[in-house]
C-alpha cells in the first residue's frame, strides 16, 4: 500500500486512542487453478458504542482523531495501490460506520499476484528493521494440492508492542485474528496447525489466535493444508 498495508493508518490510530477491542479476518477463496479472492476486514463493532463517542472529538491525548474523510481515503489509497498490483481485479470496499466495520476485497489470478500485494512493503521493512518476515505469505502447489498460510515469527513483534504505553497496550486484550480459508472445488485432507477448525464439509479451514498469543509468539497462523479432490 501507499504507506501502510490495507489502509490501517487510520483504523490502527483509531485503536489505539480509544483502547477498543476488535478483530482481524482473513478470508481467501481458492479455485483449484489457484486462482481467487481474497477479503480484509476490521471488525471494531464491540467498541462502537465508545468509538461513535471518540469520533464526535476533534483529538484525544494530542492525537487528531481521524474523520471519516480521513478512512475514506486511506480506503481509496489502497484501492488506487491494488489497481496498480498485477492480476488483481473486482476491487471493492465497503464501509459501515454504525457498527465499525472496514473491509476491502479483491480476485486474484494466481497466488503470486496475492503475494505481490505486499512483497514489496515487507521487504523493505525487513531491510530497514532488520527483520525476517515472509514476503510471501501464501503458497499453493497444484499437483500436490497444498495450501499454505506460511508465517514466520520475528521478535520484533513483541518489542514493538513493548514500546507502547500501557493504555495502548490493553487494545490487544481482547483483539483476535481470524482467517477462514474456502476452497470451492476441492476438499480438507489434514491442517498442520492445531487450533484449526475444518468445516463439516470439508471445503473450508478456520483458524482463531488471540492477539497477546500472537504478539508473544506462543501461536501461529502458519498453516499447512492438504487437500484433495
Amino acid at each position: 500500500m501507499p504507506k501502510k498495508p490495507i489502509a490501517t493508518c487510520s483504523l490502527a490510530l483509531l485503536l489505539l486512542l480509544t483502547s477498543s477491542c476488535f478483530d482481524v479476518l482473513e478470508e481467501v477463496n481458492l479455485n483449484k487453478d489457484g486462482s481467487g479472492s481474497m477479503v480484509l476486514t476490521v471488525n471494531m463493532s464491540k467498541s462502537k458504542t465508545k468509538l461513535a463517542s471518540i469520533m464526535l472529538l476533534d483529538s484525544v491525548n494530542g492525537y487528531k482523531i481521524p474523520s471519516r474523510d480521513d478512512i475514506d481515503l486511506a480506503l481509496n489509497d489502497a484501492v488506487a495501490h491494488l489497481k496498480k498490483s498485477n492480476g488483481i481485479s473486482n476491487i471493492k470496499t465497503t464501509k459501515d460506520f454504525d457498527n465499525y466495520i472496514f473491509s476491502i476485497s479483491c480476485d486474484f489470478k494466481d497466488i503470486e499476484s496475492l503475494n505481490g500485494i505486499t512483497a514489496e512493503l515487507i521487504s523493505k521493512q525487513n531491510q530497514k528493521g532488520k527483520t525476517k518476515f515472509n514476503t510471501k505469505n501464501f503458497g499453493y502447489l497444484p499437483n500436490s494440492k497444498i495450501f499454505e498460510r506460511r508465517f514466520t515469527y520475528d521478535p520484533s513483534i513483541k518489542k514493538s508492542f513493548d514500546y507502547l504505553e500501557n493504555e495502548n497496550k490493553k487494545v490487544f486484550e481482547d483483539a483476535a485474528f481470524i482467517a477462514i480459508y474456502r476452497f470451492n472445488d476441492q476438499k480438507v485432507q489434514s491442517v498442520s496447525n492445531t487450533l484449526s477448525r475444518v468445516a463439516p464439509s470439508k471445503k473450508a479451514v478456520m483458524l482463531k489466535i488471540d492477539a497477546m498469543s500472537f504478539i508473544k509468539g506462543e501461536k501461529t497462523i502458519q498453516n499447512t493444508i492438504q487437500l484433495s479432490n
